[in-house]
Formats: structure tokens, C-alpha cells, sequence
């Protein structure tokens, strides 16, 4: 049997925290943040002396059950400060920066670009660049594995919150692998210290790492939502509910004017690899079509180790073009999908399997950028 996979965190602790001794610290972190037995890792962390003087939260809040805007407060177990990276501000500000030695940063992310944990791990680190902080990262598994890389490096243009650089939809790189990244292509000049996870290796999804899911955000609440989100997350900004606000978000879609049993039909005639489709209808009590009956389409991974999710949502999206063009709106997707060309492209008539092919120089080029910053084999 292999060995449980060991978080940066808990490699951290078993060295006595000695990377943080005698510094005053600044913990981003979520209820992710936690030891291999479920130990939060401010507890842990000053359970050993680490002086740690603040906490910052990203989205979602220091719980990870919000899906507003985040506000400052006070950790009520700590009795720290709470400073909210989801709000006014999304970096930390010199003020809250001024008495600190380093920040640690300790952020489940869920190996997709436009989750924002990676933009905050970037923001963050600009912010230490800019104030002289060291920069510390706790790592942690990419959830949907370090091998497959998916999508289109995102074009400049669309660099936002949901897009901090030109990485693919699915990058296939941990949160400490972003950071070296980020560092080295971004010129942050960030004086970065990488804490590795142990026994992770590249070609492990998150049911092999032996760890217990704990939902990165609330509409993220199991490791299949995660497998689907990088192909159908990009939806939610058009007029398509994508789940949320039903129990299984992103394991369906649909909209009040899709026509189930026809779409299902077109999407199972493009023989997608190992996924399947079956018409439903779910009503969405928040978000996109809420307390409004949807028609739509339930997305079953039926082989994975031959599913690929951004295939499989530009088919989908291709599909609505094929079937439903005069009421899909796909004006937004380009900011999730991080390409205005293939949005065009698709528009006028593009096949998904035709984009992916085009999309192979991108996976190249990257593959060749990223290959400096890989700490796992």
C-alpha cells in the first residue's frame, strides 16, 4: 500500500516549524488548512511557539462557507486577526504586512486557472516582493493530478482575478509549483521558500493520496466536482446554471430553454472519451435560475483515466451552438475560457476535437515553461 501523502504543513511540523522560528508570521489560509490527522494549522503552528500574528482569508472566508464578499475579523478559537483578501482588498496592505517577518501560505487549491486561490497565492506574493517579506508555501497535491495539461494558455488580455497569468485551463502544477512559476515568469523577485509535500507524485488524483476531502469552497464538495470543474465551470457565465444551488454543482447543467433529451442526444453522438450524459431537471435554489425548473444534462465520468473535462466542456459548448445558438448567450465565457480566438472559433463552426488538436502547440509551449518549476516526478 502507499504511503499516505504528507501536506507541506505536516512536513513543516515535523521538522518543529524551524523554517518559522524566532518570525513574526502572517497564516493565509481556509479550513483546508489542516494536518493529515485534521489539526488546524494556526492551532498546530502555535502549539509549538511559532508566533503567529494574523490570519488572512481568501475567498470564501476563513471557513470557507461564504460566496459573498469577505470581510476583516477575528479568528474566535486564535482570537487573531482575520484580514480578508476577498473584499476591499485582494493583497495584503502595508499595514497589515508591517509587523510581520514572512507569510505562509497554506490554500488547498483545485488545479484549475480561474480558481481563485492561485490568483490570491500570486497577489499575495507580490505583496511580500513589494514589503521585503519572505514568502512561505505550504504545499499540497493538485487534486486532479500533476500529468494532464488542458486548454489554452490564457491570452494576455484576459489576465483578471480568475486568469493571474497565462497558464492553461488545467495546468497540472501544485500551489508551491504556481508560486516558482509565478515567481521566475512574472519577475516578482519574491524571496520564496517552497515546503514539498511528500509521496505525491504526478500521475496521483486525489483518491491515491489517502488524504480526507474537505471542500475547498462551497460549491466544490467532492473530488468528483473537482475532476468536472476545469469543462463546465466556464458555463456559469453565460445564461447556463451550472448546479449551484442544488446538491451536486457542476456535476449538471441546463437552463429553462435547453432541450434535454436533444441536447443529450448531440452531446453522446460526439463519443466523448469516458464520460456519458443523461437528461435531467434540477431547480437551482440560488445563483443562475434560482427557484426557476431547469432542463438539463447530468455529466457522469464513466472512465477517467480517459475523461478530459475542458474537452468535454468545449463540446458541450459547441453543442449549444449546434442546437440552441439563438438562446445560449456565450458573450462572457471568453474570461473563464481565457481565449478569444477559440471562442470565435467555435463560433464559426469548430469542432471541440478540432480545438483541442489546435490547442496542442499551447500544451507544448507550456509543458517546455513549466518543466524548471516541477518538484514532483
Amino acid at each position: 500500500m502507499n504511503a499516505r501523502t504528507m501536506p507541506g504543513l505536516d512536513v513543516l511540523l515535523g521538522n518543529g516549524a524551524a523554517q518559522l522560528k524566532n518570525k513574526r508570521v502572517g497564516l493565509i489560509t481556509n479550513q483546508t488548512g489542516v494536518t493529515v490527522d485534521g489539526t488546524q494549522n494556526a492551532d498546530a503552528l502555535l502549539a509549538l511557539g511559532v508566533n503567529v500574528k494574523a490570519l488572512f482569508s481568501p475567498e470564501h472566508g476563513i471557513r470557507g462557507l461564504l460566496d459573498t464578499h469577505v470581510v476583516d475579523g477575528r479568528d474566535l478559537g486564535t482570537g487573531l486577526p482575520i484580514y480578508s483578501l476577498y473584499g476591499e482588498n485582494k493583497a495584503p496592505q502595508q499595514q497589515q504586512l508591517a509587523s510581520l517577518d514572512a507569510l505562509v501560505f497554506d490554500v488547498q487549491d483545485a488545479g484549475a486557472r480561474f480558481y481563485t486561490y492561485s490568483s490570491t497565492l500570486g497577489l499575495c506574493m507580490e505583496a511580500a516582493s513589494k514589503y521585503g517579506i519572505e514568502f512561505i508555501v505550504l504545499d499540497r497535491p493538485n487534486p486532479i493530478g500533476g500529468l494532464a495539461i488542458e486548454g489554452p494558455n490564457a491570452e494576455d488580455s484576459l489576465l483578471s482575478f480568475v486568469a493571474y497569468h497565462t497558464v492553461p485551463t488545467r495546468h497540472g502544477l501544485t500551489s508551491g509549483e504556481l508560486a516558482m512559476l509565478y515567481n521566475s515568469e512574472k519577475q516578482l523577485h519574491c524571496q520564496l521558500n517552497v515546503v514539498p509535500c511528500r509521496h505525491w507524485r504526478r500521475d496521483m488524483l486525489w483518491d491515491a493520496t489517502g488524504l480526507a476531502w474537505i471542500n475547498p469552497s462551497p460549491n466544490m464538495r467532492s473530488f468528483t466536482q473537482a475532476l468536472l470543474y476545469p469543462g463546465i465551470c466556464p458555463l456559469e457565465v453565460t445564461n447556463v446554471s451550472v448546479g449551484r444551488g442544488t446538491d451536486t454543482p457542476f456535476e449538471h447543467f441546463g437552463a429553462p430553454w435547453l432541450d434535454a433529451l436533444r441536447f443529450a442526444d448531440t452531446l453522446r453522438a460526439m463519443n466523448l472519451p469516458g464520460v456519458s450524459f443523461v437528461p435531467v431537471h434540477f431547480t437551482p435554489q440560488s445563483s443562475t435560475f434560482a427557484g426557476i425548473r431547469c432542463a438539463g444534462i447530468n455529466v457522469v465520468i464513466s472512465d477517467r483515466a480517459r475523461f478530459h473535462p475542458v474537452l468535454t466542456g468545449l463540446a458541450v459548448m459547441e453543442a449549444l451552438l449546434k442546437t440552441h445558438r439563438s438562446e445560449w448567450n456565450p458573450h462572457r465565457v471568453e474570461t473563464l475560457l481565457g481565449s478569444r480566438e477559440l471562442l470565435l472559433r467555435l463560433q464559426q463552426g469548430a469542432s471541440a476535437r478540432g480545438l483541442t488538436a489546435l490547442l496542442k502547440h499551447d500544451r507544448e509551449v507550456f509543458e517546455a515553461r513549466r518543466r524548471p518549476c516541477l518538484i514532483y516526478g
